[in-house]
């Protein structure tokens, strides 16, 4: 089994920012694969199905952004699965909007959530799915930055990025997250 985490903020005030694609990755591979999202598991809305004939849980953390490890550590107890087994979307100010990038292994970059899932797995060792959000502006704080709204202009451009997140997901668990870093990581960004 699969754990698949997308890293957002819970309360709706936030839907919709930029720090929540990760939610919206999950949004798409629920309903492109008609997996509801919608029980109480480990402090995360979950669901539960098959995606490239694998076994997965989908989730998305209910506590905010800087305790994401939290939630992501009790989904691992919760199913018995190892960090080899967890996937991680998650957005990146170091990107272009909509680009996607697979790793295997590293660290934080910056981003809370992945400090903190960083901090209670113990180990780097898991994939993730980082998703562009593009790069601050000059003279934007960056958490003001990632708490912002896509503007109309960037929509296709982010549905695109989010699309891509999910195909990415599909290619790790079908042939492997190598393979699937060979094929997205050498894309150009849209």
């Amino acid at each position: 089994m699969h754990i698949i985490v997308g890293l957002g903020n819970p309360e709706p005030a936030y839907k919709g920012t930029r720090h929540n694609i990760g939610f919206e990755a999950i949004n798409k591979l629920a309903y492109d694969f008609g997996i509801g999202v919608s029980k109480k598991k480990g402090h995360a809305l979950v669901g539960t199905g098959r995606i490239a004939g694998q076994p997965v849980v989908l989730a998305k953390p209910q506590l905010y952004m800087n305790r994401s490890g939290e939630s992501i550590q009790a989904l691992l107890r919760f199913y018995s699965c190892t960090p080899q087994n967890l996937i991680v979307i998650y957005d990146d100010t170091d990107f272009e909007l909509g680009t996607v990038r697979i790793r295997n292994a590293g660290s934080a970059g910056g981003h809370n959530g992945m400090r903190d899932t960083l901090h209670h797995l113990g180990t780097d060792a898991f994939t993730r799915v980082r998703v562009g959000i593009g790069k601050r502006p000059p003279g934007w704080v960056l958490a003001d930055y990632v708490l912002s709204r896509f503007i109309p202009e960037e929509h296709p451009t982010m549905i695109e990025g989010v699309t891509q997140a999910g195909d990415a997901v599909v290619k790790i668990l079908a042939d492997g997250a190598n393979a699937a870093m060979n094929f997205f990581n050498q894309k150009a960004p849209q």
